[in-house]
């Protein structure tokens, strides 16, 4: 049985506070290579796939973006539970990781590469894979967002591996945001997309996924666990109920989903706006870079704010520039695309900290949660978090394509295209910046609720520096009589 602490009696090892190995930092990170693609280029594509490509009706297509993101809600909280319990001499979350390294980049594949259908059934064949892509990256994902609440007990250290998880997401999403459509669009004239091209696109980008994900399987070998090995309640709802308790967790919770949602909606709309606002389909490779470029560099500029002026006011300032980015972004269609370009890049300086301080402030909050219960519950909060992150992401791309179906949209085949009304272009427009940035000025009560401060995480980890022991001592029987019963 692999222990999760340093030592037989579920104590922290003095390496706790220890920084990681360097080979650990990088080789986390580039586990956020892998599902970077996997978060991106559907939410990116796959509307547009479906209306554009595909001709199915934007209202079913947004059902279908939606739903296998909807059955994440109960899959990544269960996944989490069952990493939480998994005894194994790799540990109880790379066993999952594992499994959906070799599962997720097949699906993915064949989410873009299925039998030449069209309508209603190409609907349900997409939508038939992306569910099973969904619950095979809930595998990985899950797991692989509660390892930081596990490897250290240091409040810094965890935003440092969070830099550089971040690092390799915004890469990944520029790779898979520039190329993608790129490959699609292979056929060399104005069509942003062909059936072929799709099919290129999802093989291509699958064998990326697979190697960012075994990379982060295979380096994550050397990081040890620092929490006791005292997995946490059976019970799922038992698990969500205490969820809830976390009050840091759910303000950071209600945050993310919020921002998740504005988040989906840019993305789905990305290759619409490119296509019939800025009348360029390869714009979108473009924007992408104009994006991830500035995020790339923001990233240890925001690291260092968080350390100076805290996580909270940190990702509070990082939301506002998003926002004033996206109202800025409804003048699109009456300036230059250079200037249309500088607004995105405005925008890539705030999504930088908007990704970075969320997941290393759910790590803080889960390893309280660990230091004050004693017990490995990291999988069910990251279960939870995971579930509406592609809850919001999906409800995003599915509010999206609501707006088109209202607006008047006209959806057609990759071979025959055809001109859009004047209120479906005010529709995709409005969708694109309007939305988001509505849903960023919600989210703001919730973070400015979080109060899990640098003291009161020193505080808990001298407390739990003295009681490890006696917490899983007390534990142990506990869990034997559960088992038992």
């Amino acid at each position: 049985m692999v222990s999760a602490a340093g030592s037989d009696d579920g104590a922290p090892s003095s390496a706790a506070f220890v920084p990681l190995p360097r080979v650990v930092r990088i080789g986390y990170g580039l586990g956020s290579f892998g599902t970077g693609i996997f978060g991106a280029v559907p939410g990116l594509l796959l509307l547009f796939y479906l209306t554009d490509v595909l001709g199915v009706a934007p209202l079913l297509a947004g059902v279908v973006v939606f739903l296998p993101k909807a059955w994440d809600a109960l899959a990544n909280p269960y996944v989490g539970s069952l990493s939480d319990r998994t005894e194994h001499r790799w540990g109880p979350r790379r066993p999952w990781m594992l499994g959906g390294a070799l599962t997720l980049p097949f699906l993915f594949t064949a989410m873009f590469a299925g039998p030449p259908l069209t309508g209603d059934w190409a609907a349900l064949y997409v939508g038939g894979m992306y569910l099973l892509a969904a619950t095979s990256f809930a595998a990985f994902q899950v797991p692989y967002i509660a390892m930081p609440a596990e490897i250290t007990a240091d409040h810094h250290e965890r935003t440092r591996i969070m830099s550089w998880r971040v690092a390799f997401l915004s890469f990944a999403i520029l790779l898979s945001g520039g190329i993608a459509p790129l490959i699609a669009g292979h056929s060399g004239d104005d069509d942003p997309g062909s059936v072929n091209g799709y099919r290129i696109m999802g093989a291509s980008l699958g064998a990326l996924l697979m190697v960012g994900m075994l990379a982060a399987f295979f380096t994550t070998a050397r990081a040890r666990s620092v929490v006791p090995a005292v997995p946490g309640e059976r019970s799922i709802l038992r698990q969500m109920a205490i969820a809830r308790t976390n009050r840091s967790f759910m303000n950071l919770l209600g945050m993310y989903v919020v921002q998740a949602t504005g988040a989906g909606a840019m993305l789905a709309g990305v290759q619409y706006f490119s296509t019939y606002i800025l009348d360029d389909p390869s714009a979108t490779t473009w924007l992408f870079a104009a994006l991830v470029l500035p995020s790339i560099v923001a990233m240890p500029l925001w690291s260092r704010a968080a350390l100076r002026y805290g996580k909270r006011n940190s990702a509070f300032a990082a939301s506002c520039c998003f926002l004033v980015a996206a109202l800025l972004m409804m003048s699109a269609g009456h300036v230059s695309a250079g200037v249309v370009y500088g607004i995105t890049g405005f925008a890539g300086v705030g999504y930088a900290g908007m990704q970075m301080l969320p997941m290393s402030m759910i790590a803080d909050a889960v390893a309280a949660d660990a230091m004050t219960t004693g017990k490995r519950r990291a999988g069910v909060f990251t279960g939870v978090w995971t579930a509406g992150e592609m809850l919001g992401l999906a409800l995003g791309a599915g509010v999206f394509a609501a707006v088109l179906q209202i607006s008047g949209f006209v959806s057609s085949a990759a071979d025959h295209r055809v001109p859009q009304p004047d209120s479906a272009l005010t529709g995709v427009l409005l969708g694109f910046t309007l939305l988001p940035a509505v849903l960023l000025v919600v989210s703001m009560p919730f973070i400015l609720r979080y109060d899990l401060t640098e003291e009161k995480l020193a505080a808990l980890r001298d407390r739990y520096a003295t009681v490890p022991a006696q917490v899983a001592r007390t534990a142990a029987p506990v869990r034997a009589e559960e088992e038992s019963a």
